[in-house]
């Protein structure tokens, strides 16, 4: 642990011109007199560390002293393909090696271009998580990170429904989707890939052996068919609207971008007032109900019969609302 602290150390040192106390000690997550051991002990080691005193003081490299461990580690070098992510590589447990492997990249650059990742880092940000919600790390998730990186099988326990299901996957990706992570694996013995949300998880065991990849899975594509193919399940029933060009405008986000693809698909020419009918897929006519509420006097339900009468009585509701009071 001391040992790649130092490294650590000296790499910091030789990415800057000079660096305070203070700063190395939050760099490094250890006391400002841990700091001053370790740069003694590197010192008598024959590595050329100068402290100098004074309140601008602080540490450097003398002598144009250059160390040669800059080669990645195969962990490093995998984790620096994340570090776009910083979040992501925080929940699986791998924020220390991306922070490693980036020193060691820096190290090795041209003073003139030492700064890019810290300046890039400055002007772009990727912020995976939904809005308004609370991002919560599932416990199991480094346990499957681990998993993943190694190519070994897990004997995964999970709910589904109102049960807890046990099965031998082989673990291929993982995949953050709006906050919300998932394990994209093999069900072992089988050539069923399937999709888990891992904070369905409630127990995870390594297999003793690894297990062989399938060199044609391609994680971002089979996301990609299956997330398409989830969006569209989940639309089981239809209903018939008139839209009108505010309306069709605004479908998208009341509905969903599946679901308002799909729909306007069907849309005919459209009348003397630009107005167009379409048949929308939905969850269910309730979800339905919810989600056309949003776009008001712009959208009239015309089928199910059902329908219409609930969202005529939930604008005639609306209209009482604002009736003004009797004189």
């Amino acid at each position: 642990m001391r040992a790649a602290r130092l490294i650590r150390m000296v790499l910091l040192l030789q990415t800057r011109a000079s660096m305070t106390a203070a700063e190395l000690a939050r760099e490094l997550e250890v006391s400002e007199r841990t700091v001053a051991r370790d740069a003694q002990a590197l010192s008598e080691a024959g590595i050329p560390v100068y402290a100098d005193r004074g309140r601008a003081g602080g540490y450097r490299l003398i002598g144009g002293y250059r160390t040669r461990l800059t080669g990645l580690a195969r962990s490093e070098a995998e984790a620096l393909f994340l570090s776009g992510v910083p979040g992501a590589l925080r929940d699986m447990g791998l924020q220390d090696t991306a922070s490693a492997a980036r020193l060691k990249v820096s190290a090795a650059l041209l003073p003139s271009v030492r700064d890019a990742s810290r300046s890039a880092a400055q002007r772009f940000h990727l912020d995976a998580p939904a809005w308004f919600s609370e991002p919560r790390t599932p416990e199991l998730l480094p346990a499957l990170a681990d998993a993943v990186w190694d190519d070994r099988p897990v004997l995964a326990r999970y709910r589904r429904g109102g049960t807890e299901v046990e099965r031998t996957l082989e673990p291929y990706g993982l995949v953050l989707k709006a906050g919300l992570w998932y394990l994209c694996a093999r069900v072992a013995d089988t050539e069923a890939f399937r999709v888990y949300r891992i904070d369905r998880f409630t127990a995870v065991g390594p297999g003793p052996e690894r297990f062989r990849r399938d060199d044609g899975f391609d994680l971002p594509a089979f996301w990609e068919e299956r997330a398409e193919e989830f969006a569209r399940s989940v639309l089981r029933c239809e209903i018939v609207v008139r839209l009108s060009p505010e309306g069709v405008r605004q479908l998208p986000y009341a509905v969903g971008p599946a679901s308002a693809k799909e729909g306007l698909g069907t849309s005919g020419a459209p009348d003397d007032r630009g107005w167009v009918t379409l048949t929308v897929p939905v969850e269910s006519e309730e979800v339905a109900r919810t989600q056309l509420r949003g776009l008001g006097p712009e959208a009239e339900v015309l089928a199910p019969a059902a329908l219409r009468e609930r969202c005529a009585e939930d604008a005639a509701r609306t209209a009482a609302l604002y009736r003004p009071p009797s004189a």
